[in-house]
């Protein structure tokens, strides 16, 4: 690995990044907007709708974006047409409120996650408590969920007690999804069926501060590693590369014309004022032993 350079800084706090049309793509939170990025440095806000509030990014297979908005009185997944427009992405109804993440698999697919309750009160409340308790076993923690958006429109929840449920990827043959659950610190794999259904939960690597995550060729999966690190794991937990960084690590992504490339969202976090203050939000970028593989990404 080489040391981490610096694409672009004075951000507030970068999240979900994806490669996509040979840019990196993140939600500036903050600043309620979508950024592309070059490999050189040079940075395009791409979407910028406050009332929206951008939180988490991916794409369909016929281009357009998906939206998981901050701002749920718009909807909670909403779909960026050709004319500019943004639709309600699917009827939702059905399924838990509190959208964190998305991801969509080579068939379409449209996985997101979430966890019905308010997260800064909750980390605000146990840090006055002592943090003596882990948070996923905290009396008024509500354990998260996986839900399935299908290319019909159909939705259903897939499945359920994920300890605060964070990036997702899903493997290059479509048959794996990998889940981060950040306050267990644990990967967690699941078996995708024909229809997208989820079985065969298991502990994919632990001992984890897994955040926003990506895959590599090889299997390994890039993840946030304690406060500051970031880490290339195979599964069973097995540490192959380690990288120190000098503030948290909210997401990795790999990306680059050749898929070696890791980028990796940082800043300084601040959980009783996350938006105020310095802003300390950077995006790094440093060459990775194996290109990107599976979803997000392709």
């Amino acid at each position: 690995m080489t040391t981490p350079r610096v694409l672009l800084d004075g951000l507030g706090i970068g999240e979900s990044p994806r490669w996509h049309d040979g840019r990196l793509w993140f939600c500036n939170w903050g600043d309620d907007e979508v950024i592309a990025l070059d490999p050189d440095g040079r940075a395009e806000v791409v979407f910028s709708e406050p009332e929206v509030g951008a939180h988490s990014i991916d794409w369909l297979p016929d281009g357009r974006m998906l939206i998981v908005p901050k701002n749920t009185d718009r909807g909670r997944l909403l779909r960026l047409e050709p004319d500019g427009s943004l639709v309600p992405h699917a009827d939702l109804s059905g399924l838990p409120s509190g959208f964190n993440e998305i991801v969509v698999d080579g068939r379409g697919n449209v996985y997101v996650n979430g966890a019905d309750f308010d997260f800064l009160p909750f980390l605000e409340k146990a840090m006055a408590d002592g943090m003596d308790t882990p948070l996923h076993e905290r009396p008024d923690f509500v354990p998260g969920y996986i839900a399935l958006i299908t290319p019909d429109g159909r939705a259903r929840q897939v499945a359920d007690g994920i300890a605060f449920p964070n990036g997702m990827v899903v493997s290059p043959d479509n048959r794996t999804l990998i889940i981060a659950e950040s306050f267990a610190g644990t990967l967690t794999a699941f078996d995708i069926a024909p229809d997208g259904s989820l079985s065969n939960r298991r502990t994919w690597a632990d001992g984890l501060g897994p955040d926003g995550i990506s895959m590599d060729s090889e299997g390994a999966v890039w993840t946030s590693v304690g406060e500051r690190d970031v880490a290339r794991v195979r599964e069973g937990g097995e540490v192959l590369e380690r990288v120190e960084l000098d503030r948290g690590a909210f997401a990795c992504m790999l990306g680059g014309a050749d898929g070696r490339t890791l980028f990796v969202v940082a800043a300084e976090w601040n959980p009783f004022d996350p938006f105020g203050g310095p802003r300390t939000g950077q995006v790094l970028a440093m060459d990775a032993p194996a290109p990107r593989a599976g979803w997000p990404g392709h």
